[in-house]
């Protein structure tokens, strides 16, 4: 009997353990709430870069496939994913009652959108793969990892499961550079020079809005030069030619 009741006391004193560790780090975690005007206000614009991200993204795989058109099935592959993660970021939205707003989306992405059109129509692969399979995916892995942090559990859901699928997309960007970093390391360098920037700025333009969502703009800067540095690294730049790639971001 005694040895019975010794099981009941520690199996409660488990689970009031539990229950305050659970408390705590949901007090830890100073979620933003979500059913504010000033929430869903700042979520109409975020989301929306999120959705026109995705399209933007299957758009820019399915027209690198027209540079090497022998990894089209790849690159296809790559496209569909980010149609799955556009509505799935849709549904975020939906979920909150929020309508994103496109038309700042699509202003949002215009000059990083038209240096990848301009590297297109050249032919341009090397600058193409670093704006959207190295800058773009390492900015929205660095923004969703952050994020998921302070996301409503429907949207958490939701950006776990894309957070994994960019990992891949980065890599796909990543391996290619590698392999003819030879041929390609000039022009990835100076296409740097040009469109790094953009992502500081587009950072910066998005701060305010991604305060109220409890996300920090310094922490999401962090997030993606650790991302974007790492990246360089695996694809064989020295630490020399990384901080100077790196320097654009802040010059």
């Amino acid at each position: 009997m005694h040895n019975e009741l010794k099981t009941t006391d520690m199996q409660t004193l488990e689970s009031n353990k539990k229950t305050t560790k659970e408390s705590i780090n949901s007090m830890s975690l100073n979620l933003p709430d979500f059913t504010t005007d000033s929430y869903k206000d700042a979520y109409s614009r975020i989301n929306a870069i999120v959705i026109e991200g995705e399209q933007e993204a299957h758009d820019n795989y399915i027209s690198i496939a027209t540079l090497i058109p022998n990894e089209l099935e790849e690159l296809t592959k790559l496209a569909r994913m980010e149609m799955k993660h556009k509505k799935g970021f849709t549904a975020c939205g939906r979920n909150l009652g929020v309508e994103a707003d496109m038309v700042f989306a699509k202003k949002f992405f215009s000059k990083l959108h038209g240096n990848f059109q301009i590297a297109l129509e050249k032919g341009n692969l090397t600058t193409c793969l670093l704006i959207q399979a190295i800058l773009i995916e390492a900015f929205a892995i660095s923004a969703y990892n952050v994020y998921i942090r302070v996301a409503d559990p429907f949207a958490k859901k939701i950006t776990e499961g894309v957070v994994k699928d960019e990992y891949l997309h980065l890599n796909y960007g990543q391996e290619w550079l590698k392999e003819n970093l030879s041929t390609c390391k000039e022009e990835l360098m100076e296409a740097n020079k040009v469109n790094l920037p953009l992502i500081k700025k587009m950072l910066d333009e998005v701060a305010d809005d991604a305060s109220v969502l409890a996300m920090d703009r310094e922490e999401l800067m962090e997030e993606f030069m650790i991302a974007y540095q790492d990246t360089l690294m695996e694809i064989g730049l020295d630490n020399r030619e990384i901080a100077r790639m790196a320097m654009a971001a802040i010059v």
